[in-house]
């Protein structure tokens, strides 16, 4: 199973999408970079997801994992699938309040 997809976290809110692409471009071909923003701010949550087109440049990327980038210490590492619940959709509940 090829392990190429890294999660980045703790980066400060202040980096952009095209820095994160810069400073992890170096390791090797990006062939997917989500950062995952707050749906109600606009701003990033301070994590992302980078896919490499390689498992060798992923590996080598996981090299930043501890960088301190702005009194930030980087996390980098090896991204999980979420695990199956069995729950599919929405979940239930809900209703209007009680008078």
């Amino acid at each position: 199973m090829q392990q190429n997809k890294l999660y980045v976290g703790n980066f400060p809110f202040s980096i952009d999408e095209d820095q994160l692409r810069e400073m992890f471009s170096t390791y090797g071909e990006i062939t997917d970079l989500s950062m995952i923003i707050d749906r109600e701010t606009g701003r990033p949550k301070g994590f992302a997801f980078i896919t490499f087109a390689t498992q060798v440049a992923a590996e080598t990327a996981l090299e930043l994992n501890g960088k301190d980038i702005s009194a930030r210490k980087l996390r980098v590492n090896i991204a999980q699938d979420k695990p199956k619940t069995g729950k599919g959709g929405r979940r239930g509940g809900g209703g209007g309040g009680r008078w």
